[in-house]
């Protein structure tokens, strides 16, 4: 292409930006009559036409672009789609329209917003198949057929490669990926754990660019779909790494903030791989009697040896993965216009985020917010409503993410839990989430639910 060719579609996808800007229904039209293409070309900062229609409150834009079919789920350089733009303006309209997944859907809750809310770690890529678990003759085939998938973990952290994008200098992570040739001796391995994770769906072809030392062929026609498996070993990570051609390749030593480079598809399958590995690392000896345990079902199960153990008769929670439940919730100020936020003493300066923690035996949701925000920050809090939940594999718990209401706004903070807790104003974190870091408040990253919750209060119209 020429430089005088390349200059005039730059110019035609410009003024097809700026006419979705303007709301110029009529410009929009003619241009994508001529140049059907331009329908999900990007400007500045990865904005789409759809981005900036949204933006500027255009519905009849908005419609227009979805009937043409664009796609409503790409993202701009922050990670917005067209519905996070449209929520955080308070065009509730356009974000409306932008949620609705099919003609026929209708809202069932008064109130309650047909977007379904998708947090980091929470896609899933795989067909679990927990059905298949069980089956042996159908789980060792797929553990020696060529086009299966396997992860290496060690010290419970999956090894990795990284390299770094050009554009913005950010760091991408991948999982590297192993078929069964390159791992079968350590399959052989007693010790080692071999975890099933299902297999891919159909749907949602998963990309196959970051290959190790058996590269994924995309070619391969299969009656089903590839199976993935986690190994984990005790092996020397320094030897594991060898076995991957990647250039730059690792084992997180940070899981904190290392796994949060992963793609979303890969965040979700670690999500699953790493706390069932968990699990295993923490139960090899039988909770019931202490006796030694063996693992089955593909990994979701463990059994005692002791055959005088009462958990070998009827159902017991102790033979299963286990899930922490916790809630994370943003408190909301009586005057609608503030939010309750609080940091650790190991927070990086600056940083505040959610109030959090474990929901205890025989607790409710709401009561464990109410009791978790009084005790933190001797905030009483009212009504509670739920917004969504993120899994978090470090090691295995279930952020159940709620908005609450204050009713009570004195804060006396126990510094056992936390070092600070203040209220911050709409403006505030509003400014902190569309310029960056603020010297006197810095929030989570767009990866974690708190900084979803605090996304999500910025973008309602009212209170609870």
């Amino acid at each position: 292409m020429t430089s005088l060719q390349l200059g005039a579609k730059e110019e035609m996808v410009e003024k097809f930006l700026d006419a979705a800007a303007r709301g110029d229904l009529t410009l929009v039209s003619t241009l994508l009559s001529h140049v059907p293409s331009l329908i999900n070309q990007k400007g500045d900062s990865g904005w789409t036409g759809l981005m900036l229609a949204a933006r500027n409150g255009h519905f009849g834009v908005v419609e227009a672009l979805l009937s043409q079919g664009c796609d409503k789920f790409l993202v701009n350089s922050s990670s917005q789609t067209a519905y996070d733009i449209s929520k955080f303006w308070g065009h509730r309209n356009i974000s409306n329209l932008l949620s609705r997944t099919d003609e026929g859907c209708q809202r069932v809750l008064p109130g309650s917003d047909l977007h379904q809310q998708e947090n980091y770690f929470s896609r899933e890529m795989l067909d679990r198949l927990s059905g298949k678990r069980a089956d042996k003759v159908w789980m060792e085939a797929k553990r020696s057929d060529p086009g299966t998938v396997y992860l290496l973990f060690s010290n419970l952290n999956p090894m990795i490669s990284s390299s770094k994008e050009d554009e913005d200098n950010r760091v991408e992570s991948r999982l590297c990926r192993f078929r069964f040739e390159a791992v079968k001796d350590l399959l052989q391995k007693p010790q080692t754990l071999v975890i099933f994770l299902g297999v891919e769906k159909r749907k949602t072809p998963f990309s196959s660019s970051s290959s190790s030392s058996s590269p994924l062929q995309t070619e391969e026609v299969t009656q089903e779909p590839p199976a993935w498996f986690a190994i984990s070993t005790d092996e020397d990570a320094a030897e594991l790494l060898k076995r991957c051609r990647e250039k730059h390749s690792c084992f997180p030593k940070l899981p904190h903030r290392d796994l949060l480079k992963l793609s979303e598809e890969e965040a979700g399958v670690v999500a699953q791989a790493r706390s069932v590995l968990a699990w295993h690392s923490r139960y090899s000896f039988c909770p019931t009697c202490g006796s030694s345990t063996k693992m089955e079902e593909g990994g979701y199960k463990r059994r005692c040896l002791n055959s005088d153990c009462r958990s070998l008769k009827g159902v017991h929670n102790t033979c299963y993965p286990r899930v922490d439940p916790v809630v994370i919730m943003l408190v909301i100020h009586p005057d609608g216009n503030q939010c309750l936020l609080g940091r650790k003493k190991i927070f990086p300066t600056g940083l505040f985020s959610c109030l959090a923690g474990f929901v205890e035996p025989g607790e409710s949701m709401e009561e464990a917010v109410r009791r978790e925000v009084e005790e933190e920050s001797g905030v009483k809090v009212g009504p509670v409503s739920y917004v969504s939940c993120q899994p978090w594999p470090m090691p295995s718990s279930l952020m159940i993410g709620c908005l609450a209401v204050a009713i009570s706004t004195d804060i006396k903070v126990d510094e056992n839990e936390i070092e600070d807790a203040s209220w911050f104003t709409r403006q505030q974190v509003t400014e902190t989430l569309l310029k960056g870091p603020r010297p006197a408040l810095t929030i989570p990253p767009r990866q974690t639910i708190a900084h979803q919750l605090i996304r999500h209060w910025i973008g309602m119209n009212s209170n609870l």
